[in-house]
């Protein structure tokens, strides 16, 4: 709002956006302290407790699924700030990339949000965002500490890996 980008200054726009903005809000506990916990963490199995956390982001799923059904981002045309709040928990999802849920949450049927999924995931602020504080994975996707625009190039991972190597 500060500067004019991510939220959109027609009211029904920011209607849309901010709601699905707070959809984020209320619905990603479900899914990351509800069935992240009990699918994956807790240390022991509770059925109930699963099954419960698990058809409630199942739902969730849908409901996004249907939204993108009908619109390119979540609040219509352009990517917005809702975007950016909802695509690193369930873009994840959607990839079967959290809590190794995916199978079993059969994320491969909601095609909407893969669709959105890969279309996020391919812009190039999205790609910098994933490698800043990376403490795992390629090294050359491992930004551990931020500080200037140019440290993208020059001070991933495995370009200090080589800088220490030689010497």
């Amino acid at each position: 709002e500060k500067f004019g980008a991510f939220l959109p200054a027609d009211p029904a726009q920011r209607a849309e956006c901010l709601s699905w903005l707070f959809w984020q809000v209320g619905s990603a506990p479900y899914l990351g302290g509800g069935f992240g916990h009990f699918y994956a963490y807790a240390p022991f199995k509770i059925e109930y407790a699963i099954d419960r956390f698990a058809m409630e982001v199942k739902r969730q799923m849908d409901v996004l699924d249907r939204r993108l059904a009908e619109a390119e981002y979540l609040g219509g045309d352009d990517y917005t700030i809702a975007d950016m709040a909802v695509w690193p928990w369930y873009g994840a999802m959607a990839k079967g990339l959290l809590y190794e849920g995916g199978e079993f949450l059969q994320v491969h049927e909601y095609k909407n949000v893969i669709r959105w999924t890969d279309q996020v995931g391919e812009r190039a602020a999205v790609k910098r965002g994933r490698m800043v504080n990376r403490v795992n994975g390629d090294p050359a996707s491992q930004l551990r500490e931020r500080h200037d625009a140019s440290d993208f190039e020059t001070k991933t991972q495995d370009k200090l890996d080589a800088a220490k190597a030689a010497g």
